[in-house]
């Protein structure tokens, strides 16, 4: 592979890296706590649009299981976001000459 394509190459790669990143905030993740007491709704990109709480939470007493119920709702959407992104970006790179390890983008 010469210079000329290895440039074509690269800007292909970005390109497609562009569009797939535009993608990813298409996408929507829910995370889900407490067997569905609290869900996140997320895109894949990791922005949250919403939360939604079950009633039976909202007393005083049941305080720090919703803060705890709520972080864990987010990190299960933020995992999602993050499973969904990865296999995203080894569809764009899949064929391309890339050394082991190597992550996207640059």
């Amino acid at each position: 592979m010469d210079l000329n394509e290895l440039m074509k190459a690269a800007q292909n790669v970005q390109d497609q890296l562009s569009k797939a990143q535009a993608t990813l905030d298409h996408v929507e993740v829910e995370g889900v706590a407490g067997g569905g007491l609290v869900t996140v709704k997320a895109t894949a990109k990791g922005r949250v649009t919403g939360v939604a709480i079950d009633d039976s939470l909202m007393e005083l007493s049941e305080k720090q299981m919703l803060e705890d119920l709520i972080a864990a709702a987010f990190n299960d959407a933020r995992a999602k976001a993050d499973a969904v992104s990865g296999e995203e970006m080894s569809k764009m790179t899949a064929g391309l000459p890339l050394p082991p390890g190597f992550k996207l983008p640059f």
